[in-house]
């Protein structure tokens, strides 16, 4: 097998973590932008050093407390795309370290903001999680972590699900697990054979 690199990605709320595990459970190695980050933001971490320069108050214990960022951020959403600015470049070698230890197979880039930052084209196909818009805000609300003001915000800064699912090679509904498991399936048959233009 080839080296083929399939991004994942979808808005807040639509199973893109959950999609991710069963492409793991299929074999598939995984690079998580979001771990990355944690790491990048723990104690001594490259990111916690890079962003205390900017906002001194959100360090805790050597590492980033994200509730402190996330008050921040909410409180000045200007604040996001200046710690973006430093973390985005650090995020990229992580994920270069990440592809250099899987030369010559097939890996799952899971990336929130995948075409937002312009990593789609580091990619060979794409996957975008999707459901219906209320699903989608009721996921996110049931979790408790945070308000629908938090929410709407977030929702804002992604690309709308609609143009996500347009740019995509394949869309996975997660409406049930079951239907999701099936799409991972399918994507994987669909790499392995070849049919992924």
């Amino acid at each position: 097998m080839t080296a083929y690199r399939l991004g994942l990605t979808g808005s807040i709320g639509m199973g893109k973590s959950t999609t991710a595990t069963m492409f793991a459970d299929e074999g598939l190695p995984v690079w998580d932008a979001d771990a990355s980050v944690h790491r990048l933001y723990a104690p001594a971490g490259a990111a916690a050093l890079a962003v205390a320069r900017l906002f001194p108050a959100v360090l805790r214990d050597g590492g980033v407390d994200r509730a402190a960022l996330r008050a921040l951020i909410a409180a000045d959403p200007g604040v996001l795309d200046q710690i973006q600015t430093v973390v985005h470049p650090l995020v990229a070698q992580d994920r270069a370290a990440f592809l250099a230890q899987h030369p010559n197979e097939i890996v799952l880039l899971d990336i929130p903001l995948l075409f937002e930052t312009g990593s789609d084209k580091a990619c060979h196909g794409i996957a975008v999680v999707s459901v219906d818009a209320e699903t989608q805000r009721q996921r996110v609300l049931d979790r408790g972590e945070m308000t629908p003001e938090e929410f709407q915000m977030i929702l804002s800064r992604q690309m709308p699900d609609a143009e996500k699912r347009a740019r995509a090679t394949w869309v996975i509904d997660t409406t049930t697990l079951d239907g999701a498991r099936t799409a991972v399936r399918k994507i994987l048959s669909d790499i392995r054979r070849g049919r992924h233009a």
